[in-house]
């Protein structure tokens, strides 16, 4: 299946603005902006036919072209990374079979998640939308609530059902455990709770679709643009990743800098 990865990006982030371009040093001492990471992220996709930056910013865009990024301009009145894609799809130079949203704050974002995206909705033909969770290791568990417990909107967590079609996606820590009133995860416990990754593949119609509908409650409440979908009644499948022992976190927040910096 063609695939082509859109990578959203906005410079005027309510909770941290000039996200993408934050630089985030790596092992080897080599300081790279956000949206650059990101980048490279979706480039080491073995599935993708092509990768594309999306902005409505000339900062972004410069920054992006200057390491090599394919860019397409976008409206300025997209909402969330969903709309940007959206309006991308109108203008890409080329067409495809899926459209992956690689958010531009998920640079830990591992190859196989978008993967196994793919491989769900080319065995499913039922599947317009596609979306990774992962289950909460204790110290991802433990990023969650201290978040929560400072008032820091970070992560985010889903519910499904058994066919792993979406129940509901909030940043609040579902479902409820007790464990946020002191009582801790230890590292050998099967924790409840699944890490929603930012990342969507879409077929083409439900990526068209999106952009006639009106903003929701939910997803006005919860400030989370996949809850547009759930809304107006299209499932969303859930697919469970397997982080081989790595650590995925997304940058939400000034915190988050140190938290990816130490995991890369």
């Amino acid at each position: 299946m063609k695939t082509i990865i859109l990578i959203p990006a906005r410079y005027a982030s309510s909770r941290y603005p000039g996200k993408p371009l934050v630089m985030l040093t790596g092992r080897d001492g080599v300081a790279k902006s956000l949206i650059q990471r990101s980048w490279e992220a979706a480039r080491a996709v073995p599935d993708a036919h092509s990768v594309y930056v999306c902005t409505d910013d000339a900062r972004i865009r410069d920054a992006a072209e200057g390491f090599g990024a394919r860019v397409i301009m976008t409206a300025e009145s997209c909402a969330n990374g969903t709309e940007r894609c959206a309006d991308a799809m109108s203008k890409l130079p080329e067409g495809a079979d899926l459209y992956v949203n690689l958010q531009g704050d998920a640079p830990l974002t591992p190859s196989w998640f978008i993967e196994a995206l793919i491989h769900e909705m080319r065995d499913d033909e039922d599947v317009e939308m596609a979306t990774p969770v992962l289950r909460c290791d204790a110290q991802t568990y433990a990023n969650f609530v201290e978040d929560r417990q400072h008032g820091r909107v970070g992560g985010t967590t889903a519910a499904f059902d058994k066919h792993m079609n979406a129940l509901y996606f909030s940043k609040e820590v579902i479902p409820y455990t007790g464990h946020d009133s002191g009582k801790t995860f230890g590292a050998d416990d099967v924790i409840p709770v699944f890490h929603h990754v930012g990342v969507y593949a879409y077929r083409a119609e439900a990526l068209r679709a999106y952009g006639s509908w009106p903003v929701g409650p939910l997803e006005q409440h919860e400030g989370l643009e996949q809850l547009r979908f759930l809304e107006n009644g299209m499932p969303i499948r859930c697919v469970e990743v397997d982080a081989r022992g790595r650590v995925f976190w997304e940058l939400n927040n000034p915190v988050d800098v140190a938290r990816i910096e130490s995991i890369l």
